[in-house]
């Protein structure tokens, strides 16, 4: 065999391979190009599904005629310019890019510099990675890059495309990324002459302006129902939106995550957003997010794949904390509520046509709750008792349509309080609570409160589950998780790295109830056990907990099986569906609710209560 160097066109192919895998990649680069360039406005056409036309014009910076030469030059960049790796602020630097895509497509880049000497537009034309003189044109300040016949050099690549819907598809989700990265610069994408995408450049804080952006990307659903997440921990800042839990998808692609700007795809970080939504969301459900993190860029390596997708932490278990700590305690502070959506779902299933609506909800229905009675032993059951309690001040509520229920403002003193010798039987009617106050329960199963401004229909099962259990949270934060000494300590056989992983935490381990020790190079001994989960299978748990620990540096096996013992053993002890409840127990519940977090939602992920509104009613009998 003979050594040889390769043709500068094949070189160039190859990295093609690696940097443009589809028109949507094309797109992401000439976009993040345009960025960099410090554009106010994007726009992008395609054709086909961008395999046989992308456009992509900006109003940057714009290229004089020597920079146009050198820009589809392979690594040549104008992105580095102390030739720093390891601070890295813009979205592209590998300079790749544009020599890439004119390997594999038939290539045009037209430019005006809008700081340049000479006021003169210049246009270069790439085929087959062949560059051609720089010749005059008519252009505006900015740039315009044009492929067409995206893959004709490499014609095995186009028989992996999709059709032409889905690769567009693919191209408008990275726009959106992009729009939603930059919400002070505007975007407008077409294709076929249909325009796909168009929002304004975004006014007011940066925080004004991204909602307003998730808004037009999202749809409105998503402002409605977000909540802020703000959070420092050290270098790192957390900003961004994450939805109530009770708006969700069945499927990840609504996770937005961007790091310095740059939207990825990584595995901690979508991990971290499942950890926060624990106990709140269904198991087959996923959040809708749109989170911001920036950090020193020398703290997070971008430069890790081609693609610029995926990117490494220095420190990923703080990273990982930020998320979780900063998701979760925007979700308590949410409190009682759930997403105006279920609201929607809920008056849609009763207008004609909506049976496909109903059924779907009642499958969702189905799927997040299946399972979790009929599994629980009769020992678990017994356990249960232990936990539920009576709701406080259960005789002592009033009921609905009496007006001696004690005033918000003497438990708050922000509230001023009534003035001295002021009628006592002035206090707020009940319906000034957001729950409202109860007037009657439907079929032993749901509760009907009266608001100020509607109705709440109330799942007394589902509502009074998760107030046991965050009870138990509570207790278990307060108390700590109780061990039980096995009467023969198991030993597990690991290998020596999950070993001495295991030992490093060891302590925090112990804390949730597991006890275990050094048995050899190879194994450890299992001592104890936290009680909750009764008769586990030891040796399955530490090896999972070992194969995390190596993942992602966190234990979250044991307390994902600690909550979903909470979680059954909270759903037995609740008050269950067929039970009549009088006004008092009703109206109880519906206090205890509205001071305790997440009880917009079940454990298993569905709505406790629906709120429709007064004029939302009327509208369904046509008084509107």
């Amino acid at each position: 065999m003979t050594i040889r160097r390769l043709p500068e066109t094949l070189v160039n192919r190859i990295a093609a391979g690696e940097v443009v895998e589809r028109p949507a990649a094309a797109v992401k680069e000439l976009v993040e190009n345009a960025l960099d360039a410090g554009a106010r406005h994007v726009e992008i056409a395609l054709r086909d599904g961008g395999r046989t036309f992308i456009a992509v014009v900006d109003d940057g910076c714009g290229m004089t005629r020597e920079e146009l030469c050198l820009a589809v030059e392979r690594h040549a960049t104008s992105k580095l310019p102390d030739d720093d790796l390891v601070h890295i602020a813009t979205l592209g630097f590998r300079g790749e890019a544009l020599p890439s895509i004119g390997a594999v497509a038939r290539l045009s880049v037209t430019s005006r510099a809008r700081d340049g000497a000479a006021d003169q537009a210049w246009r270069i034309t790439v085929e087959g990675g062949v560059c051609s003189t720089p010749v005059p044109a008519a252009h505006p300040p900015g740039t315009r890059v044009e492929v067409r016949d995206l893959f004709y050099a490499t014609p095995a690549r186009l028989k992996f495309l999709k059709a032409p819907r889905t690769e567009q598809g693919h191209a408008l989700d990275a726009v959106q990324r992009l729009a939603m990265a930059h919400p002070h610069v505007g975007f407008t994408m077409r294709a076929e002459n249909r325009v796909l995408l168009r929002v304004a450049p975004g006014t007011g804080t940066v925080d004004e302006a991204r909602l307003s952006r998730l808004a037009a990307v999202l749809t409105r659903d998503f402002a409605e129902n977000a909540l802020a997440v703000e959070a420092e921990r050290e270098d790192l800042r957390l900003s961004g939106f994450i939805a109530l839990p009770t708006l969700n998808r069945g499927n990840a692609r609504h996770q937005y995550l961007f790091v310095n700007g740059r939207p990825v795809r990584d595995k901690l970080l979508h991990g971290a957003i499942r950890a926060a939504y624990q106990g709140v969301l269904a198991h087959d459900r996923h959040a809708m997010v749109a989170l911001f993190l920036d950090l020193p860029a020398a703290a997070v390596d971008v430069n890790v794949h081609p693609a610029k997708t995926e990117v490494r932490f220095r420190d990923p278990g703080l990273v990982r904390g930020l998320i979780v700590g900063a998701c979760r305690h925007a979700l308590a502070a949410a409190g009682h509520r759930a997403a105006t959506t279920v609201a929607g779902a809920a008056l849609g299933a009763f207008r004609p046509g909506a049976t496909g609506a109903a059924v779907a909800a009642q499958s969702w229905r189905r799927r997040a709750g299946a399972g979790n009675a009929g599994e629980a032993s009769a020992g678990l059951a017994e356990t249960t008792a232990t936990y539920h309690a009576p709701l406080p001040g259960l005789e002592a509520v009033p009921a609905a349509e009496a007006l001696d229920i004690p005033d918000p403002a003497v438990s708050d003193p922000a509230i001023p309080g009534p003035p001295d010798g002021a009628d006592v039987d002035a206090a707020p009617a009940p319906e000034r609570y957001p729950l409202g106050a109860a007037r009657a329960q439907l079929h032993g199963t749901y509760i009907v409160a009266q608001t100020a401004e509607g109705i709440v229909i109330v799942d007394q099962h589902a509502a009074h589950e998760r107030l046991v259990l965050e009870r138990m949270k509570r207790q278990l934060a307060e108390r700590g998780v109780a061990r039980q000494a096995l009467l023969l300590p198991e030993v597990v056989e690991l290998d020596e790295a999950a070993v001495e992983r295991l030992n490093a935490r060891a302590g925090e381990l112990a804390e949730l109830g597991l006890v275990l020790e050094p048995f050899g190079p190879g194994a450890v001994v299992v001592r104890e056990v936290p009680a909750l989960l009764g008769a586990a299978d030891v040796r399955a748990l530490v090896r999972d907990l070992a194969d995390e620990l190596a993942e992602m540096d966190q234990t979250l096996s044991l307390r994902a099986r600690l909550d979903d013992v909470c979680a059954t053993m909270a759903c037995h002890g609740s008050v269950r569906a067929g039970r009549r409840l009088n006004i008092e127990e009703m109206n109880a519940l519906l206090r205890e609710m509205e001071a305790t977090p997440h009880a917009g939602q079940c454990n298993h992920g569905r709505p406790t209560y629906i709120e429709l509104g007064l004029a939302d009613i009327e509208r369904l009998f046509g008084r509107r």
